[in-house]
């Protein structure tokens, strides 16, 4: 019990230091950490590793400049991950990236937007063909919720062809068929990336891309 305290208490005064350097707009010599966030597993909440965030993160940035817009659909470890990547870049060459998710604890960020899978669309109306480059991992692994999530990403896509979106897809192995069909205009494919977990998931879990490895 006293552990369990001392984390609640040690989590907290992490996401308080966070808001403080939210107020200074963030110091890029300090790299930002999920520790912050405790998962909430009621709300199906499962960090990724920093090795996986990071690795995600990176072949998003791939070839990417100031004119490139990169959407995060329900995975902020990965825009955690992408905020320290860019950290180094003057703000002149730093592609725009936008955090779509439902708990607010991560509205200390100026790129986030709340977002519900359940109105997939109901989201400010400049977004809508927005982005050229996106990763999702809907919340739950129910036909309901990735079909709503695809309709999401596909109102914030700039083009719906393999040449025109860079698009990344991270879900359980028993989702493979229906992602393969809501996806095929995309070019979507089974990648064999191994997604891990910061305190592990019993799931089999996949990462699906439109492009190659």
């Amino acid at each position: 019990m006293k552990q369990f305290y001392n984390e609640r208490d040690s989590r907290q005064k992490d996401f308080e230091d966070l808001k403080a350097q939210a107020e200074s707009e963030f110091d890029d010599k300090k790299p930002l950490s999920m520790s912050a966030f405790a998962e909430d597993w009621n709300a199906s909440q499962f960090w990724y590793s920093d090795e996986t965030a990071s690795t995600l993160a990176k072949r998003l940035l791939e070839g990417a400049t100031a004119e490139t817009n990169i959407a995060v659909v329900s995975a902020p470890s990965v825009f955690i991950q992408l905020k320290n990547l860019l950290a180094s870049k003057p703000e002149s060459e730093r592609p725009s990236i936008t955090l779509l998710e439902f708990d607010e604890r991560f509205g200390v960020f100026k790129e986030f937007i709340k977002y519900d899978y359940k109105e997939p669309t109901r989201l400010p109306a400049e977004l809508k063909g927005y982005f050229n480059r996106i990763i999702c991992d809907p919340p739950f692994l129910s036909e309901d919720c990735q079909i709503k999530t695809a309709l999401t990403v596909r109102w914030l896509s700039k083009s719906w062809i393999s040449d025109g979106l860079r698009l990344i897809v991270c879900t359980g192995e028993r989702m493979e068929t229906l992602i393969h069909k809501i996806y095929s205009k995309v070019g979507i494919e089974t990648t064999n990336f191994e997604v891990q977990h910061a305190k592990g998931l019993s799931n089999e879990f996949r990462c699906y891309s439109n492009f190659q490895e």
